[in-house]
């Protein structure tokens, strides 16, 4: 220790470095002699499975594939609940693309959607934000690609749908120092909370890497095609191989020397080179994978051709979503979560008092709340819990997740109580219901309330919960009325 380095915290010296795998090893079959890693992705399962996929698809490009699992990382140190582990849900899409045309379909759907974006310039310049259109994100060069901005923004759409404050939420791309040696673009959806700013959605332009790497490495072409504006006429070298011979010479090894042949006839200046050798002196020796082979006129010879193609092979490029699940849970339930003041009235030692009290609110959207509706009587009498039974069964029968609670308890702590569980909605039964009027409807956030018609119940409820309409619009069509709170 040169410098005499100590720990801040400890006063321990530092140790020296040494390997660390960031991927949990494990044995494979009875005996364990097989080593196996968990998978730190789900990616590379959607990668090696390609040709399929790409056969589902009809040959068709660009397509997508997603899938959620489980991935396993060593971390070092897992911490901030569900924000660290080794143990993890993650949602990926893997989005293949020609890598000559990055464009999208559906892009001028999200071209006006404003993002706010913290380019990597930024974050080594000012360190200030910025606010753009996504269609002017590309357009400068600050997006790599119209498919990677799209992708981009349909996870800010989905992130504020599901209950994101748009205040905590930005796009920061990878510095050139922390970018993945594959990518050639990434940025990261973060999202504020308690711990500061956290990423849980990766965007990643993985270009043509891991279909490339898998090919090389398995001897499968992970290809796609595509269709030449004109037919091209290729110079290639049209080879006579004699199989036999090379079998009988090489043995186990002919396949590698078989392969080797079969490749370079599309490169005519090498395989005329070896034809130039084998004639001058009857053999000619090759190179491959660290070992020499030799070659003899009887086994191999090489004559100049032109082929004509119509459509050409090509490593497509991959662009890659990749959402940490729990990270996104935690950050939903910490950006719904708050407290609103509200009295409640006590009775101390006889006499009438008002005393503040905070009440606890899950705001969940009614897209993702668990439950999205709750049933009361104002009274516990008879013909009331019956009636709220009744509507129980009939939303629950129409698919709408309903709870009730018949408990002789104030109405404002029952509404209470379904507020702290993320219910958006709770219908009370009053006597004007039993008079055919149809229960009301109170909103969690706002307190307000409307009177809806038993007939238009499921239809207006389900709208909310899906996201089809809003409060203020079924507030525009029914009018408010005076809370029971």
């Amino acid at each position: 220790n040169k410098f005499e380095i100590k720990s801040p915290d400890t006063g321990n010296e530092l140790s020296k470095p040494f390997p660390f795998n960031l991927m949990f090893a494990t044995t494979i079959g009875p005996e364990g002699t097989s080593r196996g890693f968990l998978r730190p992705e789900t990616a590379q399962g959607i990668f090696v499975n390609f040709k399929r996929l790409l056969d589902y698809n009809g040959g068709r490009m660009p397509f997508a594939a997603a899938q959620i699992g489980l991935g396993f990382r060593n971390e070092i140190s897992p911490r901030s609940g569900l924000l660290r582990v080794r143990e993890f849900c993650m949602a990926e899409i893997e989005h293949f693309v020609d890598e000559s045309d990055k464009s999208h379909p559906s892009f001028p759907d999200v071209a006006d959607l404003e993002l706010t974006l913290f380019p990597s310039d930024r974050q080594l310049g000012d360190g200030k934000m910025v606010s753009a259109k996504v269609g002017a994100a590309v357009k400068h060069g600050i997006i790599g690609n119209e498919t990677l901005a799209y992708f981009m923004a349909r996870t800010h759409l989905f992130l504020l749908k599901i209950g994101i404050n748009p205040d905590k939420l930005r796009f920061r791309q990878h510095l050139p120092t922390e970018m993945a040696h594959y990518a050639s673009d990434c940025w990261d959806a973060e999202i504020e909370m308690s711990y500061g700013w956290i990423e849980c959605v990766g965007h990643a332009d993985r270009s043509c890497y891991d279909l490339g790497q898998h090919s090389k490495d398995t001897g499968i072409d992970l290809v796609a095609t595509r269709k030449l504006p004109e037919p091209k006429i290729l110079d290639i070298a049209v080879a006579k191989i004699q199989k036999g011979l090379i079998g009988k010479e090489f043995k186990k090894e002919a396949a590698v020397v078989l392969k080797y042949l079969d490749e370079i006839q599309n490169d005519q200046a090498k395989a005329m080179e070896i034809e130039s050798k084998l004639q001058a002196d009857g053999e000619a020796e090759l190179e491959l994978d660290g070992k020499t082979y030799k070659l003899d006129r009887k086994m191999v010879s090489f004559k100049e051709g032109t082929k004509k193609i119509s459509v050409e092979t090509y490593f497509p490029g991959v662009i890659e979503p990749s959402f940490g699940m729990g990270r996104i849970v935690y950050a939903v339930l910490e950006h719904s979560y708050y407290a609103r003041e509200s009295e409640e009235s006590s009775k101390a030692k006889g006499k009438q008092s008002k005393a503040d009290v905070k009440r606890a609110v899950l705001g969940f959207t009614p897209v993702v709340a668990p439950v999205k509706c709750a049933v009361f009587p104002l009274q516990k009498k008879e013909e009331y819990v019956s009636k709220v039974n009744q509507l129980t069964k009939h939303l629950i029968g129409a698919n709408i997740s309903t709870d009730k609670d018949i408990s002789s308890v104030a109405i404002g702590r029952r509404y209470a109580r379904m507020d702290e569980i993320g219910v958006p909605f709770s219908l009370t039964v009053d006597q004007d219901t039993l008079a055919g009027k149809g229960p009301t409807v109170r909103e969690r956030d706002s307190t307000q309330q409307i009177r809806v018609p038993e007939n238009d119940l499921v239809s207006v409820l389900s709208c909310l919960s899906n996201g089809i309409s809003t409060w203020e619009q079924v507030v525009s069509k029914y009018g408010l009325v005076v809370s029971a709170e």
